[in-house]
């Protein structure tokens, strides 16, 4: 009961001064405000990773046109990849389930009638839909004969049914690609978007990739080769291999660059984590000075009010308090002050989390953790930083304090 008695006292006199509580908080709430910032973005992004490896495939590897990125869309400008590079991968490098090619261009108009939409355009093999386990949901799903024939059908996604047909049946209806008529005979699983802010992957039309290559496009490159493995353990050794072969049929050697890159889970984890890495650690810096300065604004305005508060000091301890109770004292005033500063940058931080999620792309999760680590700063920062104040308070001499 003492000891509480003790601690209500500096909480009295935290209230009495709510300006100078409120700037010995500023320091707190700034700091754990940005600490819970951090980490909801964290939690997001990580989220997000985990999502666009599943999305991308955990056995999976893809062969791009175009060296110097980590990941992205295969280079237009490159046209060094073609079906004979994929074809020695298939012929050379064992442990692969499923090597398709792909041909690949963006914003390829469509039109039906009056109606017109753009979308990606995908030369594909039937090996495409097991590949990325993406199969139709209405009709029927590009077959080797359409490939042999060079025939003129495709599969669209629903957001170019929507454009294109509207309510209507698409099967077994005509459009025009780059002017070429093709008939539709599949409509694609829905997918929905990449994530917030992210492109719609219902926005596309597959054809049969000698379609696509000769009548559409008129090329004799393919943007990519997608690659199953039976053994998610021996991608780095696969890649590897695959890179050696394409560096020997290009005639590439160092230290000319790769004329193509090798996505794979691995590699587009990586380069998200990097990313958000390095953000987390410049935004734990700056939160880790706000803490800091925090911490030394409360420590001072504590020093001050030990100077300003003599007389009562002395005069509690001429009426019996003990050095270990005036400690007490000043010592609850430092934890109180960091902790309701925890409590309202928390609340911030979890609004400014809010608003970041609504009118930025970054994903954000919102969760228990930012709150427990923000009880474990307020403790730290009050601890440490209030330790001083609350000593010179307790070995002020009585009869000296009452002068």
């Amino acid at each position: 009961m003492r000891r509480f008695h003790v601690a209500s006292e500096g909480w009295g006199s935290l209230r009495a001064n709510k300006l100078r509580t409120f700037f010995m908080m500023a320091g707190t709430i700034v700091g754990i405000a940005a600490l819970t910032v951090i980490m909801t973005i964290g939690k997001g992004t990580e989220r997000q990773v985990m999502r666009r490896v599943e999305n991308f495939g955990p056995r999976a590897m893809m062969l791009v046109a175009g060296g110097g990125r980590a990941t992205g869309p295969p280079d237009a400008q490159v046209t060094t990849l073609t079906l004979a590079d994929m074809e020695a991968i298939r012929d050379k490098i064992s442990g692969l389930e499923i090597v398709t090619p792909q041909a690949w261009a963006t914003r390829t108009p469509l039109t039906r009638g009056s109606a017109q939409t753009r979308a990606t355009l995908w030369g594909v093999e039937p090996e495409w839909h097991a590949a990325w386990d993406w199969y139709v949901a209405e009709g029927e799903e590009i077959t080797h004969e359409d490939v042999a024939t060079m025939a003129r059908v495709c599969v669209i996604g629903s957001s170019v049914k929507r454009d294109l047909f509207g309510d209507e049946d698409p099967i077994g209806e005509s459009l025009y690609v780059n002017k070429v008529r093709v008939t539709v005979t599949g409509v694609l699983e829905r997918r929905g978007t990449a994530g917030t802010g992210g492109g719609d992957f219902d926005n596309r039309i597959l054809l049969p990739i000698t379609t696509a290559m000769r009548r559409v496009l008129n090329v004799e490159h393919i943007g990519a080769v997608r690659m199953i493995t039976t053994d998610a353990r021996r991608m780095p050794e696969q890649a590897e291999a695959i890179t050696g072969l394409m560096r020997r049929r290009h005639r590439i050697t160092p230290p000319a660059e790769d004329d193509f890159r090798i996505n794979s889970p691995l590699a587009v984890a990586e380069v998200v984590r990097g990313t958000s890495r390095t953000l987390s650690i410049l935004l734990m810096v700056l939160a880790g000075l706000s803490l800091f300065v925090g911490g030394v604004v409360l420590m001072n305005i504590l020093l001050i009010s030990v100077a300003e508060r003599t007389a009562e000091i002395g005069l509690r301890r001429a009426v019996g308090a003990t050095r270990g109770d005036i400690f007490t004292q000043f010592l609850t005033e430092s934890l109180s002050v960091t902790f309701l500063g925890m409590v309202v940058g928390s609340a911030l931080g979890a609004g400014v989390s809010l608003a970041v999620q609504h009118l930025t792309p970054l994903p954000v999760i919102l969760s228990w953790e930012p709150f427990a680590v923000g009880i474990a700063f307020a403790f730290l920062v009050g601890a440490f930083f209030g330790v001083q104040p609350a000593r010179r308070a307790a070995r002020l001499p009585p009869v000296e304090a009452l002068r």
